[in-house]
């Protein structure tokens, strides 16, 4: 069953994230690809270090929580690199570009050395070297969050710490500036400046807007329930709320938030949690209690609640795309949310799919980009390739010495 409910109308779509820039230095081959043509002067798009290419350059940034080896496949050349061994990795994130591998001491940072840069009416595609670029402080729960200037660390306790871009770029940490404030959820690079959440112990968390440095801004008078979870979109940035979601976005300098309800109570259960996404889509899927999946089309102001099965996993590239849901039958399902039905089921893919919570440890993930999805088979010790577009046909299957508990798409 398919329940669509709730459409408000939003502001006119804003301009493009800007995505990340720069790199060098590392460990893997950075020649292949399209190479800009040289020129005496700089080129349009030119990365010192770097070799600009025609197309997408994604790499999969793989860990085994097992053992803590990690690997970087790309997806170009078909290559597996060997990266440092991380032990007592519980987590895996990232920005576009960079990996964070969270444990629970700190969080270990990786270069994977494929990147874009959206200037809206184009896109730069870039391939550089591997390179591990050192330990962020903050153990369990520490987030990371980042956009084309700064990456934001927020502990635990709701400390954030603001890393300059460049320093990273450089394979260096640097010396990072710390908010004066206690935050109540990751702080959240946008539109050159920080959205946060503060208060939230006794009460409703609020909305605020800062400034690189941390002072408050001018910004939305608006608040979120039980904040849990968020996703930056080309619409602005959502805040998953106890009932529905929060929507900030600037334009021509200011910002406004506004509500995207359920239309109903959710039990808590049933909340839209922990969003995935194609970076660049504004349609984001979360999953709502163990069989159903929540799709939250940005642009509409709408959810529609797809009773699937026992979930897994799931996401969708978005713009006309079958949802995409790994079920506890191993096999990926298809459906089609205008048609308000199951269109495709492949053969078992996963013959030991982990009893887990989604989004918890080892639990598989599906990665989107603009062609493909990726599937991780822990016990197989292998990924999939998924043509989406071709009834979720398995397009590749990469095998692998190392059982990939842990994956995130570069590049993209």
């Amino acid at each position: 069953m398919f329940v669509r409910r709730n459409v408000t109308s939003l502001a006119p779509a804003l301009a493009a994230v800007a995505l990340l820039t720069a790199g060098c230095g590392g460990q893997d081959d950075a020649g292949s690809g399209s190479e800009a043509p040289a020129s005496s002067a700089t080129p349009h798009g030119y990365v010192e270090g770097a070799t600009e290419a025609a197309e997408q350059q994604s790499r999969l940034l793989l860990g085994d929580l097992a053992n803590g080896d990690t690997r970087v496949l790309d997806l170009i050349t078909g290559k597996v690199h060997d990266t440092a061994r991380r032990a007592g990795v519980t987590a895996l994130t990232t920005d576009g570009r960079f990996g964070y591998f969270h444990g629970t001491d700190g969080t270990q940072v990786l270069d994977s050395g494929a990147w874009m840069v959206d200037h809206g009416d184009h896109v730069h595609y870039y391939r550089a070297k591997i390179q591990e670029v050192g330990e962020l402080p903050g153990g369990t729960g520490t987030g990371v969050r980042s956009d084309a200037g700064v990456t934001v660390v927020t502990t635990a306790d709701g400390k954030a710490s603001v890393y300059r871009r460049a320093e990273l770029e450089k394979g260096a940490l640097g010396t990072p500036s710390r908010l004066p404030d206690t935050y109540a959820g990751p702080v959240v690079p946008y539109a050159e400046h920080l959205v946060a959440l503060t208060g939230g112990s006794d009460g409703p968390a609020e909305v605020a807007v800062l400034d690189r440095s941390g002072k408050r801004v001018a910004g939305p008078d608006a608040e979120c329930e039980e904040p849990h979870g968020d996703a930056v979109t080309r619409r602005g940035i959502v805040l998953g709320c106890a009932d529905g979601a929060l929507l900030v976005h600037e334009d021509d300098g200011a910002f406004t938030a506004e509500k995207i309800p359920y239309g109903k109570d959710v039990p808590k259960a049933e909340r839209a949690a922990e969003f995935r996404h194609r970076p660049g889509s504004s349609t984001l899927t979360a999953p709502a209690g163990k069989d159903a999946v929540w799709v939250l089309d940005v642009t509409e102001g709408a959810w529609t609640r797809v009773e699937t099965g026992p979930v897994v996993a799931a996401n969708t590239a978005g713009e006309g795309a079958p949802l995409m849901v790994l079920e506890t039958d191993g096999a990926l399902h298809g459906y089609d949310i205008s048609a308000g039905k199951e269109t495709t089921v492949t053969e078992p893919l996963l013959k030991d799919v982990p009893d887990a919570e989604p989004g918890g440890p080892a639990t598989p993930v599906i990665e989107v980009d603009r062609s493909r999805a990726y599937l991780n088979d822990p016990s197989g010790k292998r990924v999939y390739e998924i043509d989406y577009n071709d009834d979720l046909r398995v397009a590749r299957t990469f095998d692998l010495d190392v059982r990939p508990s842990l994956m995130a798409e570069t590049g993209r």
